[in-house]
């Protein structure tokens, strides 16, 4: 919701001349704290309790909710508080993320792993319809303000649910050897970089993310698009902005059943990516609000088809003691393509059109697609019945000595 409602409160602010720029600059504020946090968050993340991490991030994101609310209440008149609220709010969701996907794979057993990425990407994308379709009918009746007190309220639930989620947050299971567990340290740090760029499977996941977001998203645009070519108003603007997620859902909930009997999960990875990028050139020319919403709503099937798959190789291969690592790495690729995609969006909406950003945006995502895919022979004959990645660790000797985490219940099923 408050993704939504900062883009079209943007939009609102500034004179008509320099929206598109206004809007771009929203992906910049937030994409900074990401690049600059993104390390330390991910070290974060394997050194310390997860559950923990997400306790104070969700704390300190409703805190900053419930102050745009406030400022917007008082009647901002400048987009700079906007900006600096949203660059706060990323950069605690910049650790926030790698503890919250690392902490995934150890509630549930190693098979059941896809369906629970399936599970939860349904539960995340339907949030993501009924948000921006619900903002879109408060800023339209009510005021933008609200949408900021929803989301405020909203974080308290996530809290709720972590003080419930006891006994969970461990970042090593139980006889990880001491090399193996993170700390605050620069080499920590570094492990984490050199294992992802030396995995040719992680790295060219993390680069299809980065290119395909960088290059198609136009998210940032779609105010322009519901006010000057559909004028469908803030109301057909939030089911625009919900368009992508209302595919994601529908797609999601097949996948949960079809995951498991995809093999050849490299190919239908890529060709994905593909229908995105395809899918972004038909919305880019089009002047009709259902060929808009039906276009966007393929880019969220596209989306998370590729998305599932691109999580379902990280997490399968890599260790738990550099899950949170890797994460951090990925969160910058992850979220820096889509804000930096906003950012490029704008400058290019701003000097040569929304119409040119957006369909040039889609062709640059079918050149990069093409470019990885040549480039990373071993994503293109990723199967699931390979073991084409990291092999996991023999549990190493318990030591004579008692360990501290005795008292401490391992899981279910041992994570590689």
């Amino acid at each position: 919701m408050q993704a939504a409602a900062i883009l079209w409160h943007v939009s609102l602010l500034v004179p008509d001349n320099r929206r598109a720029l206004a809007l771009g600059l929203v992906g910049i504020a937030r994409v900074g704290p990401v690049i600059v946090f993104s390390m330390i968050s991910g070290v974060a993340a394997d050194a310390l309790n997860r559950r923990t991490v997400m306790l104070v991030t969700q704390s300190t994101m409703t805190v900053l909710a419930a102050l745009l609310a406030l400022a917007t209440f008082h009647g901002l008149t400048s987009v700079w508080p906007i900006y600096a609220l949203s660059a706060a709010a990323s950069a605690a969701g910049s650790f926030d993320l790698p503890a919250r996907q690392a902490l995934v794979p150890t509630l549930v057993s190693r098979e059941h792993l896809p369906n629970a990425i399936s599970l939860n990407t349904i539960a995340t994308q339907t949030a993501s319809v009924v948000g921006p379709a619900l903002g879109g009918l408060l800023i339209a009746h009510v005021d933008v303000a609200w949408v900021y007190v929803c989301n405020s309220l909203s974080f308290l639930f996530v809290i709720a649910a972590l003080i419930l989620m006891k006994g969970q947050g461990r970042t090593h299971i139980e006889g990880t050897a001491e090399r193996d567990r993170g700390n605050f340290t620069v080499a920590a740090a570094l492990d984490g970089l050199r294992f992802v760029f030396s995995q040719p499977l992680i790295r060219s996941t993390m680069l299809l993310d980065f290119f395909a977001t960088f290059f198609s998203s136009a998210t940032a645009l779609l105010p322009i698009y519901a006010q000057d070519i559909l004028h469908v108003g803030a109301r057909g603007y939030g089911w625009l902005y919900a368009a992508p997620a209302a595919g994601a859902v529908l797609t999601s909930a097949v996948m949960v059943r079809a995951v498991d009997a995809i093999t050849n999960r490299g190919r239908v990875l890529i060709g994905a990516i593909a229908v995105y990028g395809l899918a972004t050139v038909v919305f880019g020319v089009s002047t009709s609000f259902w060929v808009t919403f039906t276009c966007l709503a393929l880019t969220g099937a596209a989306d998370t088809v590729s998305m599932v798959f691109r999580n379902l190789i990280r997490q399968l291969e890599t260790p738990d003691y550099l899950r949170g690592r890797m994460m951090g790495v990925n969160m910058v690729f992850f979220m820096g393509g889509p804000q930096l995609g906003e950012a490029e969006a704008g400058l290019v909406g701003n000097w040569l059109g929304p119409v040119f950003s957006v369909v040039s945006g889609g062709v640059g995502c079918l050149i990069a697609t093409a470019w990885v895919a040549i480039r990373t022979p071993e994503l293109r004959h990723y199967r699931s019945t390979e073991d084409s990645g990291i092999k996991a660790a023999p549990p190493p000797r318990r030591p004579p000595v008692e360990s501290p985490l005795k008292d401490v219940q391992p899981p279910s099923a041992p994570m590689p």
